[in-house]
């Protein structure tokens, strides 16, 4: 089932790799009358120690009508208070939003769209980390590999591909130093990690926090699009009490 999550969201799932991490993760089946209707995760290590959060929900397309009722359900049996929601799957959306209070935005996800071209001349690109393990990392989907930006060779920003992530996605990170920042260095580095990336087998992306106007910029004028948030806040409204089950 997470195999067809992943396939009907097609895109960068932010928090797919707490699947892997040991201890990190809760997932219940969720079923009805010997049926399989979906499941649902909750993250309960690392950053989620003593604050159960559902980051997952799935419902099989054919059971949807029946998402709140079997939702409700989730709620009740896995205790979680809290939730971190990608807002371009519909179905975890349409929960939350129902169900959910103190909620924010805490980060804007983006993809790639466009091919830019930008030059900065003088600038070169240096790859820090060895391809070989640069490679390895992308099939472990752990690690990743590290570039630093040079001019009139000295060190203006450093930057990087994640795997992090389901596959086929990079998630790229970059900072200038700040004696060189607002000359375009930002976008061009977001640019060459971008290329790096492809040469890789890998589809690049990107986030920023939503409040930082720099960076959601930069990543825009090298060919990203924002096409979701990462909503965080707690349960504790909505049509009905969630801690009261019903039989499925």
């Amino acid at each position: 089932m997470r195999v067809r999550q992943r396939e009907e969201l097609n895109c960068q799932i932010v928090h797919d790799s707490l699947h892997r991490r040991p201890g990190w993760t809760l997932s219940y089946l969720l079923e009805g009358g010997g049926i399989v209707l979906g499941f649902g995760s909750i993250a309960i290590a690392g950053p989620w120690k003593d604050k159960p959060t559902l980051f997952e929900f799935y419902v099989l397309p054919e059971h949807r009508g029946r998402a709140f009722e079997i939702f409700t359900v989730l709620l009740a049996g896995s205790g979680a208070r809290f939730f971190e929601a990608q807002t371009n799957d519909a179905v975890l959306l349409a929960m939350v939003l129902t169900w959910g209070g103190e909620m924010e935005s805490e980060k804007i996800v983006f993809h790639d769209r466009f091919t830019t071209a930008i030059a900065v001349p003088g600038a070169s690109l240096r790859c820090l980390t060895p391809m070989e393990e640069i490679q390895q990392a992308f099939v472990r989907r752990q690690g990743g590999g590290e570039w630093i930006l040079e001019m009139a060779g000295k060190e203006v920003a450093k930057g990087g591909i994640l795997f992090h992530y389901n596959v086929p996605y990079g998630d790229i990170y970059m900072e200038v130093a700040e004696p060189y920042r607002r000359r375009g260095l930002g976008s061009y580095l977001v640019q060459e990690l971008k290329r790096e990336a492809w040469q890789l087998g890998a589809i690049p992306s990107a986030r920023c926090n939503t409040a930082n106007v720099a960076s959601r910029q930069t990543l825009q004028k090298a060919g990203f699009v924002p096409f979701a948030h990462i909503l965080i806040g707690s349960f504790g409204r909505g049509n009905g009490d969630p801690l009261v089950t019903k039989a499925l």
